[in-house]
């Protein structure tokens, strides 16, 4: 089938019923039932990338619950279905970008989408970030479509808003709760910076379970003034549930207090809900597509390998995908081949279980105590001397040959942040262990969560002096994407593992963490922590009975030790960190709110050097005889290592040398930012 002639245009209905007949012919064991392909656009080559095809349509599924390999998802034997067999159905829409020609390079690469999003094209490619991508912008360098890959992303989430037709989403059935005993207990919490009137029930204006009935004895509001403080139960006459819009002007239940919501307080809501979603078919659904890539789809989709990339939110559900088992198909086949998992830590998520909340997360100063951070944490069995319980993220696999080749990686933040030093830490805390042969872990030295914008540094100010960390990690990730491609398709050898130990003194307990004097710095008086919670005795079967859970003894935590200048030791260091600038630091605090010594979400600090000397400043100087020839060693060592692709060694240069100028032109005296304490 050639690439259509006009840059974009829709199918006709004929056209699209052949090209679906096609796929469904195809489509013997793979549970896609049907591709329906709405629109078909071509993507001009450019001298960045050959053209391509961008498809978009919907797909259906069906699950049938008999299967040993359905049973994971929780509720299936209670689904409501109108199906003749008793299948269980659901539908997602999707989008392909796929070669206009046949591919040189079998190779797919399937990304789990985050919250309804696409980020494939803007982490990997440079491009700007689009729901919809068309424009040469959406594409930026092309990385992966000079490789030949085919791109594609699919709805999982059930709770995603509908605000925006573009946006990732899966359609699920629910299991109703035809008696009042079975209704279950949901829980929303709320880090009260500024008093407000409503509280949304649902998380980052996703979409929430409405309340069963107002008024329940279950229904509880408490309120506390710390992480783990004790909680004082606010009156049920002081509140009650109402519906009004949300900032997507979506029509949500909301919690309403008398007086309002008071600043610096964690408000933390449970109530009653009935007919839960079927959260855990999302997990089926991506299962399904990747398998149906390889097995089903008809000859123009077809690819040899998977390989799938999750980040954050979907970092943690790969992790979960893989702990579950659903890395192994109907037919008792290998799904991914390979998995990047970006920033997700030691974290899995609310993705299966009675009333998931899969945009719900957990980090040290909000979204409390979710089934984030639990036990196993690596991915050779172990057994916690605490519970006595043995696991294994990959426990669920027998068979070697389900399992993918793996790369993780974390950023600083996720050690602070998201327990990352778990998975390869003994879960005594006291040695560490070695990934298995199918995995590397890669550590980005003092990165935050995400990659800050970097356009600052391109015209910086003249007194700019403090700013967010802005450490660019995404040529490391092109890097490695490519890599994985190599060790799925061609068994090439990866790069080596690069991470923090403790043989090595690179990863060190927290109460032996040492940091520089900053004037204005000082770090969070703790770092994220995981307990072993107790959610009730029905939680090895996906039901909640304890909300809140009870929280049992904490894992020892962990975080990456930093050399003089306040830079991570251990990890993948890039230019700014090996011939530094500036200390790029992982976590900043809650500058200016309540709780001021607990660690802000996601977002560091960038702090530049001096060459000369400040009063309460012990970094060393700025080094002011670094050459182009110095970066362009250090650049080189890291393409030899294979962390960094031969294209991207000059903008690297650049880069690091636009910081080495900014630094040096900054006058010596403390800034005000610095003296009123910027973290």
């Amino acid at each position: 089938m050639k690439p259509l002639a006009h840059s974009t245009k829709l199918l006709t209905r004929a056209a699209a019923t052949i090209f679906l007949a096609l796929l469904t012919i195809a489509d013997v064991s793979a549970r896609v039932d049907s591709l329906r392909i709405r629109e078909r656009v071509t993507i001009e080559a450019t001298a960045q990338y050959p053209a391509y095809e961008r498809l978009s349509g919907t797909v259906r599924f069906s699950i049938d619950p008999a299967l040993p390999v359905n049973r994971r998802i929780s509720d299936i034997s209670l689904a409501e279905t109108t199906h003749p067999h008793g299948w269980v159905m659901a539908s997602a829409n999707f989008m392909i970008l796929r070669p206009a020609t046949a591919p040189a390079n079998p190779v797919a690469l399937l990304e789990i989408s985050n919250r309804g999003g696409k980020a494939a094209l803007r982490l990997f490619q440079h491009a700007t970030r689009s729901l919809t991508p068309n424009l040469p912008a959406h594409f930026g360098d092309g990385l992966l479509m000079r490789e030949g890959i085919t791109l594609v992303w699919v709805g999982w989430q059930w709770d995603v808003p509908d605000d925006d037709p573009a946006k990732l989403r899966l359609d699920v059935p629910k299991a109703p709760s035809r008696d009042p005993v079975n209704y279950g207990l949901v829980r929303s919490d709320w880090v009260v910076d500024e008093a407000t009137e409503l509280l949304p029930l649902s998380h980052r204006n996703h979409l929430a379970y409405r309340p069963a009935r107002s008024v329940d004895p279950r229904n509880v509001l408490t309120r506390r003034t710390s992480r783990t403080g004790p909680r004082e139960i606010v009156p049920r006459n002081q509140w009650d549930f109402v519906f009004e819009r949300n900032p997507l002007g979506v029509k949500s239940p909301h919690l309403k207090i008398d007086g309002g919501a008071q600043a610096g307080f964690i408000y933390e809501l449970t109530y009653v809900a009935k007919d839960p979603k079927l959260a855990g078919m999302g997990l089926a659904a991506i299962r399904d597509v990747a398998s149906w890539l390889k097995h089903g789809a008809d000859k123009e989709l077809r690819v040899n390998h998977v390989m799938g990339f999750g980040v954050s939110q979907t970092g943690r559900f790969a992790r979960h995908f893989l702990y579950q088992g659903f890395n192994e198909d109907e037919q008792g086949r290998r799904v991914f081949d390979g998995l990047l998992i970006h920033t997700a830590g030691a974290g899995r998520g609310s993705f299966n279980h009675r009333f998931a909340q899969p945009s719900r997360d957990g980090h040290r100063f909000s979204a409390f105590f979710y089934p984030t951070d639990v036990f196993p944490f690596t991915s050779a069995s172990q057994t916690d001397p605490i519970s006595g319980h043995r696991d294994g993220l990959l426990a669920a696999y027998e068979n070697a040959d389900l399992l993918p080749k793996i790369f993780y990686t974390n950023s600083g933040y996720e050690y602070w942040g998201r327990a990352a030093a778990l998975i390869h830490t003994h879960v005594d805390g006291n040695s560490d262990i070695a990934p298995l042969p199918n995995e590397r872990i890669y550590h980005l030295a003092s990165g935050q969560h995400y990659v800050g914008s970097g356009q600052d540094l391109d015209d910086p100010p003249a007194d700019r002096v403090w700013r967010h960390n802005s450490l660019n990690y995404l040529v490391n990730l092109r890097a490695l994407i490519i890599r994985l491609g190599k060790w799925v398709s061609e068994d090439t050898s990866p790069p080596d593992s690069k991470y923090p130990r403790l043989d090595d003194g690179t990863l060190v307990s927290f109460d032996r963490f040492s940091f520089p004097k900053i004037p204005g710095v000082r770090p969070p008086m703790a770092p994220h922590v995981a307990y072993r919670p107790d959610y009730g005795r029905r939680w090895p079967q996906g039901i909640i009975d304890r909300q809140p859970p009870m929280l049992g003894p904490a894992f020892l935590a962990h975080v990456p030790a930093v050399d003089d200048y306040g830079n991570e030791l251990g990890g993948i260091r890039n230019l700014e960190v090996a011939l530094p600038a500036a200390t790029f630091i992982p976590w900043s605090l809650r500058k200016g709110l309540p709780n001021p010594t607990e660690m802000k979400d996601f977002s560091g600090l960038l702090v530049p050097l001096r060459s000369c000397e400040v009063d309460g400043d012990t970094r060393p100087l700025i080094d002011e005889q670094l050459t182009d020839q110095d970066f362009r060693e250090a650049a080189n060592a890291l393409i030899s290592d294979g962390y960094l692709l031969a294209e991207d060694l000059e903008p690297v240069v650049a880069r690091a040398r636009i910081l080495h100028d900014w630094a040096r032109s900054l006058d010596c005296e403390p800034s005000k930012a610095a003296v009123s304490g910027v973290n």
